[in-house]
């Protein structure tokens, strides 16, 4: 008997794209990157990111996470305007396979409620984002959530303007959580009829995740829209399915079957003891008082990652109860805040001169850095994206070195016009931890002298 082919299903994980858990509860730098490298660990074939909010931060994230992705594929919204689809872009252009996700809303009664938009107008939206994603980039997706709420000849004409503006994927998604595998089925057979690719994305408010994706295969789509915390199918559940069910519906996926449980629940774990303390991240992994033990401190400083002399440790612990005396108590962020502030004070050996930053949406971010080195002044001009990551590369090439960039804070601490920023940087060289603070009222000039500050922790040390 012949053996039939198998078809391989394309799994995109949406998990970094849960707010609930991504972005209420602040999640750090190198948390968010470490969700996205035990995705990678898996075996998914692409990781969804969420759409940018703060351009400053997310956009450092997002070119940690794509530079560390490899063939896995790096999807992002474009969100709305011509601006955000150049943002989105250039968070993710240093991707393997970066693609750019056209999210659009496809029931009446989203498209009016979200967009303030009829069908018509919706369709004008979405052709104006298919040709400004399709300009920058090769892969472009269209999202068409709400689906399963549908008008059918509606959102036949969106797909059918997605294809004719060179987009050649689709993701059906049931955010109402209504579908039934029948239901699922015609509106796969819908979409392909137009020779577009189409994945789904199910929904487990009813049970039927794994049911509907089942139903969505067998009908002729080719990928599936996973998570690992969340309403959705589960990546357990599908890999699950594929293992019990593929080779007789001659189906395959990359989904690592030896020990993709264990793993995703470790990963789920520790999502969901972030979220437990989402209000108040700050205090919840850390609490510390003015009776707070230099043992206590210590404890508190290895658990962010810092491994601090006996000379450091006694300047953090004295600058703790100094700061507790006034706040009662201290959090993460204020540990954080201390450390770099108080420990390992270094000679200055890179100093700031001066910095001009260009940036603006139509013309790529450019920082020239001016330092002063052991009586030398040293210049650097290096292009990025945006110009805190545009400054922080020209100080890497001023030093000839490109360091692991660990977390990135930045945050007002003063309110009003004239407001002071203070920004955060943690660097790793060694396996170790560095991290600097720089505070101005120019958020851009609260940067570089963090990243200068770490960097100087680091030449100290290795001198």
């Amino acid at each position: 008997m012949e053996k039939t082919e198998m078809k391989r299903i394309l799994v995109s994980d949406r998990t970094l794209c849960d707010g609930a858990v991504m972005r209420e509860q602040g999640l750090s730098f190198r948390e968010r990157a470490n969700v996205a490298e035990a995705l990678f660990g898996l075996g998914v074939d692409a990781v969804e990111l969420p759409e940018i909010t703060r351009p400053r931060e997310e956009t450092v994230i997002n070119r940690t996470i794509s530079l560390a992705a490899g063939e896995v594929m790096v999807k992002i919204p474009v969100g709305l305007t011509e601006e955000s689809v150049t943002t989105a872009y250039e968070s993710v252009r240093e991707a393997k396979r970066p693609c750019l996700q056209v999210v659009l809303p496809v029931s009446t009664l989203q498209m009016e409620y979200r967009c303030h938009k009829k069908a018509r107008g919706m369709l004008e939206v979405a052709e104006s984002l298919f040709r400004a994603a399709k300009a920058r980039c090769e892969t472009v997706e269209l999202v068409a959530e709400d689906a399963s709420r549908a008008d059918a000849p509606f959102l036949a004409s969106l797909i059918e303007k997605a294809k004719a503006c060179g987009v050649t994927s689709v993701t059906l998604c049931d955010d109402a959580g209504i579908w039934l595998p029948c239901e699922a089925k015609a509106a796969v057979k819908d979409a392909t009829a137009s020779g577009i690719v189409v994945s789904v994305r199910p929904s487990s408010k009813i049970g039927m995740a794994a049911a509907v994706a089942l139903a969505a295969v067998r009908a002729g789509a080719t990928g599936v829209v996973t998570t690992v915390s969340g309403d959705g199918l589960t990546s357990a559940a599908f890999s699950d399915l594929v293992r019990a069910r593929g080779e007789e519906i001659g189906v395959s996926c990359a989904l690592r079957e030896t020990g993709i449980h264990s793993d995703l629940e470790r990963l789920k774990s520790g999502l969901d003891a972030g979220a437990a303390g989402a209000s108040s991240r700050t205090d919840a992994r850390i609490r510390l008082t003015g009776d707070a033990t230099l043992r206590e401190v210590a404890a508190a400083c290895i658990s962010l990652g810092y491994e601090l002399s006996d000379n450091d440790l006694g300047e953090v612990h004295r600058e703790v109860q100094r700061v507790a005396a006034k706040k009662e108590q201290i959090g993460t962020r204020e540990l954080e805040a201390i450390v770099a502030t108080a420990a390992m004070q270094v000679p200055s050996t890179y100093h700031l001169e001066s910095y001009v930053v260009s940036s603006g949406n139509v013309i790529s971010a450019m920082a020239q850095l001016t330092l002063t080195y052991k009586d030398r002044t040293l210049s650097g001009v290096s292009m990025g994206d945006g110009p805190i990551d545009a400054a922080f590369r020209a100080i890497e090439q001023i030093a000839g070195h490109r360091y692991e960039l660990d977390d990135f804070q930045i945050q007002s601490v003063t309110s009003g016009k004239g407001a002071v920023g203070s920004a955060l940087v943690k660097l790793r060289q060694g396996g170790k931890l560095y991290s600097g603070q720089g505070i101005s009222t120019d958020i851009i000039g609260a940067s570089i002298r963090a990243y200068l500050n770490a960097l100087n922790k680091i030449i100290y040390e290795e001198a």
